[in-house]
């Protein structure tokens, strides 16, 4: 009988690793891996309240596993290494702000400035939503692997969608441009909390910055 076969004076059936034997590569089994239904959605949002609470520096693939209740190798069974769930997260919590509804009018670029101003520093007002994009935020500036990260989600499924519908010369700078505009807004006013910004009235905020995020992306004042 090989080694790789059941010995005698293990317990199991025949061909089953001894109580000593090593775990076999791969996914884990779903007794002892906390697998099965919602599996999937306890380790993203494990990793959401991970990121948020410690940063992407500091979390761990572990320390996400211990939230969800799983095995470590089934994070990485469905998610891959950290910056592969550190994605995941991100176009989680993003995915009202990329997909932009009402932002984006084909052929009414009219009022566009106003209306991006408004969505993205609504997204820094909601409290649901306030925590994720600060944790994402300080995130991306502290490690450039979640900088790559977070700047390909912006670029690739918002940015780009709006340059796309501007009928003008450097349609994708001036996007990045108007993008540029807004998160230093947003930096100034939620994360460091510089005043009178910080505290300024939503509605004077957007009045006074929606002009220059028009031009940024119209060229119309």
């Amino acid at each position: 009988m090989s080694t790789e076969e059941g010995t005698s004076g293990s317990s199991g059936t025949p061909g089953s690793p001894g109580p000593g034997a090593p775990r076999r590569r791969g996914r884990p089994a779903r007794t002892d891996a906390g697998g099965g239904p919602g599996a999937r959605e306890r380790i993203l949002a494990a990793a959401r309240a991970e990121f948020a609470e410690r940063g992407y520096d500091k979390a761990s693939i572990r320390a996400i596993a211990r939230g969800a209740a799983v095995d470590p190798a089934l994070v990485h069974h469905y998610y891959g290494p950290k910056e592969q769930i550190f994605a995941a997260a991100v176009a989680t919590d993003f995915a009202p702000a990329l997909e932009a509804p009402g932002v984006v009018r084909p052929g009414d670029r009219d009022g566009l400035g106003e209306r991006l101003t408004r969505f993205i520093l609504g997204l820094w007002e909601n409290p649901d939503t306030r925590d994720q994009l600060l944790a994402i935020v300080r995130s991306a500036v502290a490690n450039e692997t979640a900088a790559a990260v977070f700047r390909d989600l912006v670029t690739t499924r918002l940015m780009a969608r709006i340059a796309g519908e501007l009928d003008v010369t450097d349609p994708q700078l001036r996007s990045e441009l108007a993008a540029a505009h807004l998160v230093g807004i947003a930096m100034l006013r939620y994360v460091i909390k510089v005043e009178p910004l910080a505290s300024a009235d939503l509605e004077q905020v957007i009045a006074m910055a929606a002009p220059a995020v028009q031009r940024h992306l119209t060229g119309d004042a």
